[in-house]
């Protein structure tokens, strides 16, 4: 029901009055806390790199609150990258802990 609610409030991320931007804003932080930061992450994730500054700013926004709200929620959403030659990518420590 919560992720029902979460597809309503998400297309407001880009309003411009500031009481709407707040309300939004504090929303999608209750639904981080709610429905876990790896469910945000999956909407956040295709804005980060969009064609448009306005939507990248936004996307941005979202992402640096879930930085600083959930950083330890975030390890578990980074993708699993193999070594490549010289650069070792692996989190063995970490995979064994998730």
């Amino acid at each position: 029901a919560l992720l029902h609610l979460m597809n309503h409030v998400w297309p407001n991320i880009f309003e411009t009055s500031p009481h709407v931007i707040a309300a939004v804003f504090e929303s999608i932080e209750g639904f981080a806390v709610s429905l876990g930061v790896p469910v945000i992450v999956s909407y956040v994730l295709p804005g980060l790199f969009h064609p448009a500054r306005r939507v990248r700013e936004v996307y941005w926004k979202i992402w640096n609150t879930l930085y600083i709200y959930g950083a330890d929620a975030l390890s578990s959403c980074y993708p699993v990258l193999e070594n490549e030659g010289v650069n070792t990518y692996r989190r063995t420590q970490l995979e064994v802990f998730i």
